[in-house]
């Protein structure tokens, strides 16, 4: 079979889960490792002191509730750490794609030099560091296009039937496209391509983006196995940028429109 028909049509769930053996690579390992540690000690220490608030408020529950309800600690324990737990994870994962964006577009560079043979970047790493304010000003454009549309959404959860019906879809489906964005950027950005031409290139593959968001998406909603999508996501949002889009760009004539 020709290969570019192959690439044509490997989806994104595909991209993804090539993310897996990506990062398992000798060469990738040391940049998979930098951010996942920063995020398992953050997360470690701000759910040790989560769970040290859930004991002192189920401590004074117990105090509250007589005794023949005392059994329901057994029942609300369990609940009340799973849903830390999910919830936590969503909130923390935004902290940390801030918190990790240089680390992320230099393993986004690594892999895309180990998937293409040619080194992108051939600075120091005092280029890496004074490019930083740059790459969380790329973070900050995701915000503004993130905030507002995702406010729009959670009001159609307060309208009635829409909110029990078509809204929770409609979430899914941003939040899916908002997870392509945030992880096919990095390549993107590495190659200074802006952010408007970034989308119109993503919705230009609309089936490969939102297959690959909606993936992303299912795997953060499992907890512990989040602390490993980001890296995951990153490795394999550049895999897809090297196979759809980097060609393109590299040759401005024929870029996406």
């Amino acid at each position: 079979m020709d290969p570019h028909k192959q690439t044509q049509q490997k989806s994104g769930v595909n991209y993804f889960i090539m993310g897996f053996s990506l990062i398992k690579r000798p060469g990738l390992r040391r940049f998979v490792f930098i951010p996942l540690l920063i995020n398992l000690v953050l997360f470690s220490g701000l759910f040790y002191l989560a769970i040290n608030q859930l004991s002192r408020i189920f401590d004074w529950l117990s105090l509250q509730l007589p005794s023949y309800l005392s059994w329901l600690n057994i029942i609300l324990w369990p609940l009340a750490v799973i849903t830390l737990l999910v919830v936590s994870s969503f909130i923390f994962s935004s902290v940390m794609n801030w918190l990790a964006a240089p680390f992320n577009g230099l393993l986004a560079e690594k892999v895309e030099q180990l998937l293409s043979g040619k080194a992108l970047n051939t600075g120091s790493n005092m280029d890496v560091i004074k490019d930083i304010p740059r790459t969380l000003s790329r973070e900050w454009i995701k915000l503004k296009y993130y905030i507002p549309r995702a406010l729009i959404f959670l009001i159609l959860f307060w309208v009635p039937l829409l909110g029990q019906t078509v809204a929770p879809v409609l979430w899914f489906l941003f939040t899916a496209w908002m997870m392509a964005i945030q992880y096919c950027d990095y390549p993107f950005d590495n190659h200074k391509v802006p952010f408007s031409d970034m989308k119109k290139a993503l919705n230009n593959t609309k089936g490969s983006s939102f297959s690959f968001g909606a993936t992303v998406t299912l795997f953060s909603m499992i907890p512990i196995v989040n602390f490993v999508v980001m890296p995951v996501a990153i490795c394999g949002a550049t895999a897809m940028w090297v196979d759809k889009y980097r060609d393109a760009y590299r040759n401005p004539a024929i870029a996406p429109e």
